[in-house]
């Protein structure tokens, strides 16, 4: 016999960007299913393309039935429409993207909301808040005495780089530099590889090359460097560095091009399979203990 446990039905509040993401990563999902989306009333009108046949609606309870909803409106208005959806019974998953003081009241307020109306909610289940603090954590547990450095969008001072054309297996790269906490530059070289190079080979040519001499230089692999050029999409880095004092010399580094609102919609949809089962109150994104 197949799987006869029913999908979850899904409402996702706003059509924004981040909206749009959640919306079409529904249609492709086996546990969970879009009930619909709830816009403004000037808005709900029918939405286009993959999404046509989606129901839009004005307000959540003229969905015929939702067992979570995805709070995809802009930051300031995330707290009162989690309010409204709360106070209606229905578990809500938010990543409203606040300063760290207006996260903490918006926190302690939703948090207060959800216990009142006995019903559970996932607070800051994004990239940013979300994924990446807990990565941040990750690398602060395993070099607890250290410095950790983050670049946002890495590509946009980024140029076509003549000087590591000259070494075996680069098709083509970009290079960008930019200066760490004491001041020392740090450059970023993201190569494509000619057919059957190898990257290793070609990290270890760059990183002796007597014009990087001095400098602290970090290589990554690109399949096309169209992707670090297209617009749509966000960069970061982030290192993480044993102090001297530390007696160690380890580093890690996470090097990352995407999309945020795709990023953000993942873990938004990961939040809402695990939201249902918690109990009532207002509950931190946590990654998921097992991997399916």
């Amino acid at each position: 016999m197949g799987n006869t446990q029913k999908r979850l039905q899904v409402a996702v509040v706003g059509l924004g960007r981040l909206g749009q993401a959640c919306a079409l990563a529904l249609l492709d999902e086996s546990e969970l299913a879009l009930a619909g989306i709830v816009r403004r009333p000037a808005s709900a009108h029918a939405a286009l393309g993959r999404l046509q046949r989606t129901p839009v609606v004005s307000h959540v309870r003229d969905l015929p039935k939702v067992d979570v909803a995805l709070v995809c409106v802009p930051a300031p208005d995330v707290s009162w429409v989690a309010h409204d959806l709360l106070q209606a019974g229905i578990p809500v998953v938010e990543c409203a993207r606040l300063k760290r003081g207006d996260r903490a009241v918006h926190d302690e307020e939703l948090a207060g909301a959800a216990r009142k109306c006995k019903t559970p909610a996932i607070l800051g289940a994004g990239w940013d808040p979300g994924v990446l603090p807990l990565l941040n954590a990750a690398f602060n547990t395993l070099i607890p005495r250290g410095h950790t450095v983050q670049h946002e969008h890495p590509g946009i001072a980024l140029h076509h780089s003549a000087a590591v054309a000259h070494v075996p297996g680069i098709k083509d790269a970009l290079e960008g530099e930019v200066l760490d906490r004491n001041g020392s530059p740090q450059r970023y070289v993201y190569v494509e590889l000619q057919p059957g190079a190898h990257f290793e080979t070609v990290r270890a040519h760059i990183s002796a090359d007597p014009l990087f001499a001095g400098e602290a230089v970090q290589v990554f692999e690109m399949d096309t460097l169209g992707e670090l050029e297209d617009g749509n999409h966000e960069g970061i880095v982030v290192e993480r560095m044993a102090t001297a004092a530390a007696g160690t010399h380890a580093s890690l580094v996470l090097e990352a091009r995407f999309d945020a609102c795709d990023f953000a919609a993942r873990v938004m949809l990961d939040a809402a399979r695990r939201v249902v089962s918690l109990p009532a109150g207002a509950h931190p994104y946590s990654l998921a203990s097992t991997i399916a």
